[in-house]
């Protein structure tokens, strides 16, 4: 009877310890869902959002016609990506990639693309199906930063992508003597604030010393009442809740 109740006792202290153990690792792996990776070796410290409209004049049949723009709708996103200086191993960024791109609610004008800065030295950006993302946007790391060149410091830097939309409208006028070539325009197509807003989300992906880690961007576009203000530049450095996981 003694050894009976003996190898219980012991069954108990066993069943009690893979329960400890299995809450604990229960517990850690619920802390990673929340948490992610909470040394990393670079951080996204900000996102800055410019916002605005421009025209793009089309030849016309008339003319007479003074104006006749295309109207397309930019958002200019940069992602900063900071060195962690409380993080005392060698790092170096290898690459930063912008992917799974996606329209969770589109526009009720418009269509949205993404584009890629371009090589003209004049314009970060241009509406030319040359520079347009289709499936992903590579930065490569290097000695210095150069957007054009699509490259982004090792040691921390920047990387842009534009979500516009495009061919939002059409304004046709000899009303004005001259236009403004900002949100402003939108509303002289009679077009809402309503009705160009959209979202999206994309994946940011950093590869550090061949370990990627990777979180989920949703973004609200454009930043503030372009209709109104013309331009609307907003900065986001309050990113708790931009989680990254390691996924290699």
């Amino acid at each position: 009877m003694n050894i009976d109740r003996k190898e219980k006792i012991k069954i108990s202290i066993a069943c009690i310890i893979l329960v400890l153990i299995i809450s604990v690792v229960f517990a850690i792996v619920i802390k990673y869902q929340v948490d992610g990776e909470t040394n990393m070796a670079f951080n996204l410290s900000k996102i800055t959002i410019i916002s605005t409209a421009e025209g793009t004049t089309l030849k016309s049949e008339d003319e007479n016609v003074r104006w006749n723009e295309q109207i397309n709708q930019s958002n200019d996103i940069y992602l900063f990506i900071d060195k962690n200086e409380e993080y005392k191993k060698d790092a170096v960024i290898e690459n930063v990639k912008i992917e799974n791109i996606k329209i969770v609610k589109a526009p009720s004008k418009g269509t949205v693309k993404t584009y890629m800065p371009s090589v003209n030295a004049a314009r970060i950006f241009e509406y030319d199906d040359r520079f347009l993302v289709t499936d992903s946007l590579t930065y490569k790391g290097a000695k210095v930063s150069n957007e054009k060149t699509l490259e982004i410091c090792n040691q921390g830097g920047r990387v842009a992508v534009r979500i516009a939309n495009t061919n939002l409208d059409t304004y046709t006028s000899n009303d004005d003597a001259e236009i403004k070539h900002d949100g402003t325009l939108i509303t002289k197509t009679g077009t809402t604030q309503e009705e160009i807003q959209f979202k999206v989300t994309f994946d940011l992906i950093i590869c550090v010393n061949k370990i990627k880690y990777k979180t989920n961007i949703s973004l609200d576009l454009p930043s503030g009442n372009i209709l109104e203000e013309g331009r609307s530049q907003i900065e986001s450095t309050d990113l708790k809740d931009t989680v990254f996981k390691r996924i290699s």
